[in-house]
């Protein structure tokens, strides 16, 4: 699997990501404005721009393994990964939008545990397919996990 052989699928699935990062945080621009003027944050509230910084990075990541499985044989486990990649990509996409614009907090909070289980559900299936690719799905999960903390200390704290 080299990269010099496969760069357009691994160019597509990063931009894939990386685009559907960048529309999510686009669109909730004014959202995040109001976020950080009024709302009482938890402890542990990393400052605002490490957000994109670390989004970005895990965007990476996560084109870099659905391509590592898009360029696997084709299989009913292939196609399976790839679909979670994609269903947990819309999750993660309306996140933003119910937490920053609607500042639905609490269900947010929900969206957020069910997207924890997808990133879950599709790092098992990537593992199936390509062990690195599942590997680069790990720092995702962790990163998530660390937003269930800081959405359920939002959500406490701002009811």
């Amino acid at each position: 699997m080299s990269l010099k052989n496969n760069w357009k699928a691994y160019a597509f699935w990063i931009l894939l990501a990386e685009g559907v990062g960048a529309l999510s945080g686009w669109l909730t621009r004014e959202g995040v404005k109001v976020y950080e003027q009024t709302v009482i944050q938890p402890p542990l509230s990393p400052p605002g721009w490490v957000f994109p910084v670390v989004w970005a990075i895990l965007y990476a990541l996560m084109g870099i393994g659905a391509a590592r499985v898009y360029l696997a044989p084709a299989s009913s486990n292939r196609s399976r990964g790839l679909g979670l990649f994609l269903v947990q990509l819309a999750f993660n996409f309306l996140w933003s939008i119910v937490f920053f614009n609607l500042q639905a907090y609490f269900f947010a909070l929900i969206w957020l545990l069910a997207l924890w289980a997808l990133i879950l559900w599709m790092i098992l299936a990537f593992r199936r397919v390509d062990k690195p690719a599942a590997w680069l799905q790990v720092p995702y999960l962790l990163w998530v996990t660390f937003a269930v903390y800081l959405t359920f200390g939002v959500w406490m704290l701002n009811r």
